[in-house]
């Protein structure tokens, strides 16, 4: 590039930041003049990103699923045969494996959207007292993986935990009695863990999609006498359809395909462990193959039937300000129910961290309301222990490298989306949301076997390194966010200036860089942490690729405190309280990058 067109690009830029209203009226007088060669290196560089993305989705998306595909529906011979399949739903264990699979995904979905619709909607009409700090709070969910924040749950509710010791506290239960609250049905204390995880992804969809609701219908529906629960069945809800699917399909998949919560909870009958359990049978074994390609079909059918019922429906809607529409304060005796009813659910939903939080500092914890003696010493322990602190490096690099790559790729993508007319642009939008439609298990599963001995990706075999997969693994499955929060960057940034730098001499690619992206840096930091900070506590791929101690991430490193006898449990909840503070550095930075807008990341 030419000294002068280093100007220009500097001076386009210099415009846009201190004055976008006035760069864009001198860029419009400038419209006239013709951009030189903005077609041919536009579509070059799309279709280049196109290839790219094609070839890395081919090798690390759609192989490891042939692959399972392969062993369970290929005879030793290579004939194609259904005996696997057929087996799998003839075996009565693992029918009620499926069964309990589905049930938990739908009570785990239901109950999620139960107390998430709620908050959503109080949150969008009402102004009460703590709103903000409130709605703030809904976010600490995230910032613990599931199967932690087990390991609290039962500190509480175990037969000689805290709530025991409270009831006998109260002289509801006599001295010494026990029960174990989860222990009858561990199916319902994995249901609670989960939903109380993972509500706040439905609950910011749900939240973005009233904001998007134009008041005038719902008033329409109130004059003609349509008021209540009734405007809300007929009214509201088909108007936020797409946003409760988009919440529900991510609850539902991830529930479903969920491995770490019923393994802490030792409730074995599900289809994840079994899979879990069939490891070590992969390179002999046509059965694991076979389950996890029933998991696989399941998700991606009961995806594409809710997308056929509620995704693809939508409904025109003018601007939110063409009516008197927004938030309102109810009144004092309702806005304090709006408080009390935030509360209690942040509560409830808080309790798993507290519960790790407090086995983390305590001595000793046993048949106490709270514990009776408090230590840093776990911390030490924790940090001194041979599995914590390679593990806290590995997870810094696997997670840290995976983002570089999901932010170079992210925004070539989102670029091509937005920026450019190429007819395989839907393709590629499609194909970077891929992910979030198929289980974290089963990718980590094809993962494995593709890299089996003898097989194609046999050098990447995670036995003996598993770093080049669990980055590559990573990235694939964060890469999403990174394309939405981006792609939300280029929309709402107008593409004037870049025509403009583009007329004064700037190439097309170089006007992006210059001009566009420090107006979207806000969107690419939040997709970026989001990316970053569920990398670092990713658990399916942590639990199945990192094999050999030297290569544990953190999520690995605590499952393996945790199964320790003795302090096993109080250096994983250690390990555990340093996961959440580094999460909630991050979410809490993302909601104040992205708003309401942070819903838009979790969408497919």
């Amino acid at each position: 590039m030419t000294k002068t067109e280093q100007r220009t690009c500097h001076d386009a830029h210099d415009m846009a930041m201190h004055d976008g209203g006035n760069a864009r009226g001198f860029f419009a007088l400038l419209a006239h003049r013709p951009t030189v060669g903005f077609g041919a290196m536009s579509r070059g560089f799309a279709w280049g990103v196109f290839s790219v993305t094609c070839l890395f989705f081919g090798a690390f998306f759609l192989w490891p699923i042939i692959q399972i595909l392969r062993g369970g529906f290929l005879d030793p011979d290579g004939n194609i045969t259904f005996a696997y399949v057929a087996e799998v739903f003839s075996d009565p264990i693992y029918l009620e494996c499926l069964r309990n699979s589905f049930l938990l995904a739908i009570c785990t979905t239901t109950t999620a959207f139960l107390v998430a619709m709620p908050l959503a909607f109080v949150t969008d009409r009402f102004v009460f007292p703590g709103k903000q700090l409130l709605g703030a709070m809904v976010l600490v969910p995230m910032i613990l993986p599931p199967f932690v924040g087990a390991i609290g749950i039962r500190q509480i509710f175990g037969q000689y935990g805290a709530f025991n010791a409270f009831l006998i506290e109260m002289g509801v239960l006599e001295a010494g009695a026990t029960v174990d609250w989860f222990a009858s049905s561990h199916f319902w204390g994995v249901v609670v863990v989960q939903a109380f995880n993972l509500y706040p992804i439905m609950y910011l969809n749900i939240v973005a999609a009233l904001a998007n609701v134009d008041p005038a219908m719902e008033e329409a529906a109130a004059n003609l006498g349509c008021t209540g629960l009734r405007k809300f069945r007929k009214i509201t809800l088909p108007l936020i359809n797409p946003g409760v699917f988009a919440g529900a399909t991510i609850v539902f998949i991830w529930s479903f395909t969920e491995l770490g919560v019923p393994l802490i909870f030792d409730y074995s009958r599900v289809t994840s462990v079994q899979i879990y359990y069939g490891l070590k049978d992969i390179g002999g074994s046509p059965f694991p193959y076979a389950l996890v390609a029933v998991m696989l079909g399941c998700s991606v059918a009961l995806y594409a039937i809710g997308k056929g019922l509620f995704g693809r429906k939508s409904y025109a809607m003018m601007a939110k300000a063409t009516s008197t529409g927004g938030a309102r304060y109810p009144g004092a005796i309702r806005a304090v129910l709006c408080t009390a009813l935030f509360a209690s659910v942040t509560f409830v939903a808080v309790l798993p961290h507290l519960g790790v939080v407090l086995v983390a500092f305590s001595s000793d914890w046993y048949g106490t309301i709270v514990p009776e003696s408090f230590t840093l010493g776990n911390f030490e322990l924790a940090l001194g222990h041979s599995l914590t602190v390679p593990a806290i490096a590995n997870s810094l690099k696997f997670a840290g490298i995976s983002t570089l790559l999901d932010i170079v790729l992210g925004i070539a993508i989102a670029y091509v989306i937005v920026r450019t007319k190429i007819p395989g642009r839907s393709i590629l939008d499609a194909m970077a949301m891929m992910p979030l439609a198929v289980p974290g298990l089963v990718m980590a599963f094809g993962y494995l076997a593709m890299s089996q001995e003898g097989r194609l990706f046999g050098f990447l075999n995670p036995i003996e390194n598993p770093t080049v997969l669990l980055i590559i693994a990573y990235a694939v499955r964060r890469l999403p966010y990174m394309v939405r929060a981006a792609v939300a960057g280029f929309q709402q940034t107008s593409e004037t200036l870049e025509e403009a730098a583009q007329n004064l001499g700037c190439p097309p690619l170089k006007a992006a860089l210059k001009v566009t992206l420090p107006l979207i840096t806000a969107n690419i930091i939040a997709g970026a942490l989001l990316a970053f900070s569920f990398a670092m506590l990713e658990v399916s791929d942590s639990l199945i690729l990192a094999q050999r101690q030297l290569f544990y991430p953190i999520t690995k490193a605590i499952f393996e405190l945790f199964q320790l006898l003795g302090d096993g449990r109080f250096l994983a909840s250690a390990l555990g309280v340093w996961a959440m503070a580094f999460l909630a550095v991050t979410i809490g930075g993302m909601s104040l990058l992205l708003g309401k807008r942070l819903g838009a990341i979790f969408r497919v």
